[in-house]
């Protein structure tokens, strides 16, 4: 047996307010992806040079787009576990954030088929204005 659900407008409107809600609780957010790293210097008798090398590191970078500009920063060790946080902070929140567009679509659509439903004739479209000739 379904347990078919139906949609309401109050249930998508509910929805919506939680995910505001969702979104208000996120705390602080950081774009990007972490890396971490191992780098090789330049001292000729250091162990980062031996057969097999034991590299410096390990380093931790974070990488981000942002206004179409790449960035990268390094990251402290003990900055690590707040950063991660700040990454699945701004994770979440474009989830919720494309979660809220998809609820309204919805909800904006129910709406308009509830209005020709009862009636309510579609609004004019405007005209063009025709240009005027002198």
């Amino acid at each position: 047996m379904f347990n078919i659900m139906v949609v309401t407008p109050e249930s998508l409107e509910k929805r919506i307010q939680k995910i505001k809600q969702q979104i208000g609780e996120l705390g602080d957010l950081r774009p990007g992806a972490l890396s971490q790293q191992y780098n090789v210097c330049g001292s000729a008798g250091c162990q980062c040079k031996a057969s097999p090398p034991i590299k410096h590191g390990p380093y931790y970078q974070i990488s981000f787009k942002r206004h179409g500009k790449s960035s990268s920063q390094f990251v402290r060790e003990q900055d690590l576990t707040e950063v991660q946080q700040q990454l699945e902070n701004y994770r979440r929140l474009r989830e919720l954030v494309d979660e809220w567009i998809t609820v309204s679509a919805q909800l904006s659509a129910l709406r308009l088929r509830e209005k020709r439903r009862l009636g309510h004739p579609a609004p004019a479209r405007p005209t063009q204005a025709k240009p005027r000739r002198s």
